[in-house]
C-alpha cells in the first residue's frame, strides 16, 4: 500500500531530502530523552549538510542521555507545495515528527539572505514567526552561527541568541531547559532569565531599542536586571582538547562537500580588513597533528568516503601542516583516498605539498589575490605582493597544472578604475607566465578564471563603517572588467549585484528590518540564495511599502560617533583596534600577521592560541 508520504515524495526532484535515515544518523525513543531538540538550517539539505557546525552540535547534543537531536531544513519549492496541498507541517528527518511537538528550535545564522527561510520555516510548521507571539505551547526558538553578531533584523523572531562558539554554550542552555522543564515550565521569561547570566547569551526581549530622529540608533539598553549591557562572545580556549565528532552521517543523495572535513585550527591570524570571520574567530588555534590523524582515521573508518578535506580559515598558516599532511598520505594514498588543501596563502605556497597531496587527483587551484593592485591589496591588508602571485602560478604551470581560477572582490573601499583595470592586467600577466615557460615543459590548454564578487561591508571588521557600491556602481565596474580582459583564455564570472545589494541591507541592519522580513514572505520571497527564487522586485517593493529605505542600511558611510546596532556585542576585539585598521586603510597602510607582530587587537583577553605564543 502507498503511503501519503510516497505520492508526495514520488512527486518532488530529491526525495532523499526528505527520507532520513542514513547511515550514522542517530535514532532515540523520544520517551525517553528530556529535551528534544531540532537542529533548524534554513537551506536545502546537500547545503546544510555540507556545514561542519552542523555535525559538531548534532553529535554533542545526541551524546547526551536527555537529548535527541534531529535535523530539520528547509523543503525545496517543490516539496512546500506538496506540503500544504496536504496539510503537512515542517518536520524532522530523523522521527519524522512536526517540530511543533519540540522543546527546542536552534537555527544557524550562516548567510543573510536566508533570514526569508527562516520566517517560512516557522510558517510552514505552524509556529508564529514573531517570539512576542508565542505562547508556553510553542518551542523555544534560538538561534546562533556568524549572522547572529548582529542578529537585529531577525532578533523579533528568536527567544535568545548565542554569541561564539557553541560546543559548551548549546549545551548550558539545554542543561538550563531540562531544569525548567522539571520544574513544570511555569513561565517562558523564567527560563529567558535564567539563560541571560550565560555568558554568550543574547535575549532580545531583554533590551530596548531607541533611535534617533536622522533614523540612526541612540541607544540599545537592557530592560531586564538578568541581562548584561555587553554580550560576550565565547571561544573553546582548548581548542585541540574540544568536542569533535568521531562519526558523521552519510548523506544517500550528493551533498556540496561531499567528504570528510577534519577542521585544523579555528580563527585567523591574517587580519585581512574585509573579513568577518578572521575578527570573529580570534585569535587563531590550532589542533594537534595527533589528535587530528585518530579523528580522521574514524572519520574515514565509519564514513567510507574517498576524500578528505582540511577545514580552516588558512590551511597553510597551520603550524604542523608538514607533519599532518605526511601522516595523512600515509593513511591515505593506499586507500586511493583523495586530499585536497583549500584556504592556501599565495605567499606560502608550496609546490612539494600539493604535489604530495594531489598524487591521487590533480584538480584545479584556486588563489584569491582579493584585488588587482598593490595599492588596493594594502589597503585591504592582503599582505601579498604580485610577485607572490606571479612566482606561485609560475610553479603551478611548472608542475603540470592548467586550471587557475583568480578570486577578487569589486567595489572595495577607496577603489578605483585603475583598480578595477589592474584585475585584467594581472590575469593576463599569470597567462604571460604560462607562456613563458618552454613549450615542452608545460602542459596543454591553459584554463585561467577570473570571478568577482561584491564587496559588502560586514560587522566587526576594519570596514564595518564604509559605504558599499551601490548597484549602478558595481555594474560599471563589472562593464569595464569585461571590456578590459583581452584574452578569450581568460574567462570571467561575476557575482549578481542584486543580491550582494540585499546581504548589505540586512548585513548592518536594525530591529526595523523584522517587518520587513515578515512582509516579504507574505508576498513569496524565499530562497534569496538562489538565483532562480530570488526575486529583488518583491523585496524592493515590500521596503517602498513600509516605508523604509533600504539604501540608508549600505550606501552611506558611518561616523565613528554613531552608535551602531551589534555595539552591545563584545568580540574581544576593540572597536578602538577596528578604527585604527580603518585609517590604516585609508593610507594604505599594513598590518603585519599575529605571528609577526602582535597588533594589539583585543583577542589577547582570551589568553589562548596564537595570543600565547611568544
Amino acid at each position: 500500500m502507498i503511503t501519503l508520504q510516497d505520492k508526495i515524495l514520488s512527486k518532488v526532484t530529491k526525495p532523499t531530502r526528505y527520507t532520513g535515515g542514513e547511515l550514522n544518523a542517530v535514532l532515540k525513543d523520544p520517551k525517553s530523552v528530556d529535551v528534544r531538540f531540532g537542529f533548524c538550517f534554513a537551506d536545502t539539505y546537500e547545503i546544510a549538510m555540507s556545514h561542519l557546525g552542523l555535525k559538531i552540535l548534532y553529535h554533542s547534543l545526541n551524546n547526551r542521555s536527555d537529548t535527541w537531536c534531529e535535523r530539520v531544513f528547509a523543503p525545496w519549492t517543490d516539496m512546500e507545495d506538496e506540503m500544504r496541498a496536504h496539510g503537512m507541517r515542517l518536520f524532522a528527518l530523523e522521527s519524522g515528527d512536526e517540530v511543533t511537538h519540540f522543546d527546542m528550535l536552534g537555527f544557524t545564522l550562516q548567510y543573510e539572505l536566508c533570514y526569508s527561510n527562516i520566517v517560512n520555516m516557522l510558517n510552514l510548521a505552524g509556529i508564529p514567526p514573531l517570539a512576542s507571539e508565542r505562547g508556553e505551547e510553542y518551542p523555544i526558538i534560538c538561534g546562533g552561527g556568524p549572522c547572529a553578531y548582529n542578529a537585529e533584523p531577525v532578533a523579533d523572531f528568536f527567544d535568545f541568541l548565542m554569541m561564539g562558539e557553541g560546543e559548551d554554550l548549546i549545551n548550558e542552555v539545554t542543561d538550563e531547559y531540562a531544569r525548567w522543564k522539571k520544574n513544570g515550565k511555569k513561565d517562558k521569561r523564567d527560563y529567558l532569565e535564567a539563560i541571560a547570566k550565560i555568558d554568550g547569551v543574547y535575549v532580545p526581549s531583554f533590551y530596548d531599542v531607541e533611535y534617533n530622529a536622522d533614523g540612526t540608533v541612540k541607544s540599545v539598553v537592557p530592560n531586564n536586571p538578568n541581562a548584561k549591557p555587553r554580550i560576550k562572545k565565547r571561544i573553546m580556549r582548548d581548542f585541540d582538547g574540544a568536542y569533535t565528532p568521531e562519526t558523521i552521517i552519510v548523506p544517500f543523495g550528493e551533498v556540496v562537500h561531499d567528504r570528510v572535513m577534519l577542521e585544523i585550527m579555528r580563527g585567523c591570524l591574517r587580519g585581512c580588513r574585509f573579513c568577518q570571520a578572521g575578527y570573529i574567530y580570534r585569535p587563531q588555534r590550532e589542533r594537534s597533528p595527533q589528535r587530528l590523524l585518530g579523528i580522521a582515521d574514524s572519520l574515514l573508518s565509519c564514513s567510507g568516503y574517498d576524500e578528505i578535506s582540511l577545514s580552516s580559515l588558512s590551511s597553510s598558516d597551520y603550524g604542523g601542516l608538514r607533519e599532518l599532511t605526511d601522516g595523512l598520505l600515509d593513511m591515505t594514498e593506499q586507500k586511493k583516498i583523495g586530499l585536497s588543501l583549500p584556504s592556501l596563502r599565495i605567499d606560502n605556497f608550496s609546490l612539494e605539498l600539493m604535489e604530495k597531496v594531489q598524487k591521487v587527483r590533480k584538480t584545479g587551484i584556486t588563489f584569491a589575490p582579493e584585488a588587482g593592485t598593490q595599492r588596493l591589496r594594502d589597503v585591504i591588508n592582503k599582505n601579498i605582493t604580485e610577485e607572490d602571485i606571479l612566482s606561485s602560478t609560475k610553479l603551478l604551470f611548472e608542475g603540470g597544472w592548467t586550471s587557475v581560477k583568480l578570486y577578487f572582490m569589486i567595489g572595495l573601499p577607496t577603489e578605483t578604475n585603475e583598480d578595477v583595470e589592474g584585475i585584467a592586467e594581472l590575469a593576463q600577466k599569470v597567462l604571460g607566465v604560462y607562456f613563458g615557460i618552454p613549450k615542452e615543459e608545460r602542459a596543454k590548454n591553459i584554463n585561467i578564471t577570473v570571478s568577482t564578487s561584491s564587496f559588502v561591508p560586514k560587522p566587526f571588521t576594519a570596514f564595518q563603517w564604509a559605504a558599499q557600491n551601490s548597484r549602478e556602481e558595481l555594474i560599471e565596474k563589472q562593464d569595464l572588467l569585461k571590456s578590459s580582459i583581452k584574452s578569450k583564455r581568460i574567462r570571467y564570472n561575476w557575482h549578481d549585484n542584486k543580491t550582494s545589494y540585499l546581504e548589505g541591507v540586512f548585513a548592518r541592519g536594525d530591529r526595523r528590518l523584522s517587518r520587513v522580513i515578515l512582509r516579504a514572505v507574505e508576498k513569496g520571497c524565499k530562497f534569496d540564495g538562489w538565483g532562480e527564487h530570488f526575486r529583488f522586485d518583491l523585496w524592493m517593493e515590500t521596503f517602498e511599502e513600509l516605508g523604509i529605505d533600504p539604501d540608508f542600511y549600505n550606501l552611506r558611510e558611518r561616523s565613528y560617533e554613531e552608535v551602531l546596532p551589534w555595539d552591545h556585542i563584545d568580540i574581544g576585539v576593540t572597536k578602538l583596534f577596528l578604527m585604527k585598521e580603518n585609517e590604516k586603510a585609508k593610507a594604505a597602510e599594513t598590518t603585519p600577521h599575529c605571528r609577526e607582530k602582535c597588533s594589539g587587537c583585543g583577542a589577547a583577553v582570551w589568553k589562548t592560541g596564537v595570543c600565547t605564543e611568544k
